[in-house]
């Protein structure tokens, strides 16, 4: 993964809260979609409920704690410090700005009525228009005020807790997945909070789609003029990444054990298998996870 270093950055696209208040709160409502957020819902009933036994483990999972984690920032951080390709090249704040830059630079051109959302990063805790939402929930995407969301500390979860091997290409896959539900919202196919749960749900359809939205991103990405290359490596990543958030994956690593009527993201050969979908077709058009069985 190269990018052209003369490619010009657009950072009004990302919102940097870093440094403001922090928190343990971890309450998310308005229909949040994340790529990990099946962690919530999954730690709370293997306590029991949700009280602070839940908590405890799910501070076992996820080690951020309230604390700030990634590159430290304000909000002039990046408008100030990414402008160009090679900025991208250099620093990992800059590089998620070229990679939101190129994700909307494609999905502006492949949507009609595409609009741009904005990126937030944030450390700890901050408000949203689906509640108050703490790194604990992972990086996730709001509809009702149509942001993305991300601690960037995910990054370094990814590898440590979720077993991940990492790289920038797994960063832009989370980001792209992110987008896709932005892309199901504009297209009226995003129904959050009524998905249920099960190997067959809604909730893992919706998932799996935006997960193939990442792939036909990836597959168009040197087009958008960010990128010079996505090298075969680099999808590797994706889609190292992509198994490492399975549901039954987390599940194993949790409880020794997988039980498909719980979950809700789809199971790791399957999120690998829709982002191939799209990468290799570079075609949305196929990315129908809705009809018939996955």
């Amino acid at each position: 993964m190269s990018f052209d270093p003369g490619s010009e950055l657009d950072p009004s696209q990302i919102q940097d809260r870093r440094g403001g208040v922090s928190g343990r709160t971890v309450a998310l409502g308005g229909g949040g979609l994340g790529i990990v957020g099946l962690i919530l819902g999954l730690v709370l009933t293997l306590s029991g409920g949700g009280g602070g036994a839940g908590i405890d483990v799910l501070n076992q999972l996820n080690g951020l704690n309230g604390q700030q984690v990634g590159e430290s920032g304000s909000s002039g951080t990046v408008a100030s410090e990414c402008r160009t390709g090679a900025d991208a090249q250099r620093k990992q704040d800059c590089r998620i700005v070229g990679y939101v830059n190129s994700i909307q630079a494609y999905w502006s051109k492949a949507l009609r009525g595409y609009t741009v959302a904005p990126t937030v990063f944030f450390s700890g805790q901050t408000e949203t228009g689906c509640g108050t939402a703490s790194s604990e929930v992972g990086p996730f995407y709001c509809p009702p005020d149509q942001n993305v969301y991300i601690d960037l500390g995910f990054f370094q979860e990814l590898r440590t807790r979720f077993g991940a091997r990492g790289g920038p290409f797994a960063q832009a896959y989370v980001l792209a997945h992110e987008y896709g539900h932005h892309v199901q919202d504009l297209l009226g196919t995003l129904k959050p909070g009524g998905g249920g749960q099960g190997a067959q749900s809604q909730s893992v359809r919706t998932e799996l789609q935006a997960d193939c939205y990442a792939g036909v991103w990836a597959a168009h990405a040197v087009d958008t003029g960010f990128l010079t290359q996505v090298s075969q490596a680099d999808i590797a990543s994706a889609l190292d990444a992509a198994a490492a958030v399975g549901d039954d994956r987390i599940q194993e690593s949790i409880q020794g054990s997988s039980n498909p009527e719980t979950w809700t993201h789809g199971s790791s050969e399957e999120r690998q298998r829709w982002f191939t979908t799209g990468y290799q077709t570079g075609d949305a058009n196929k990315c129908d996870t809705f009809s018939g069985s996955l």
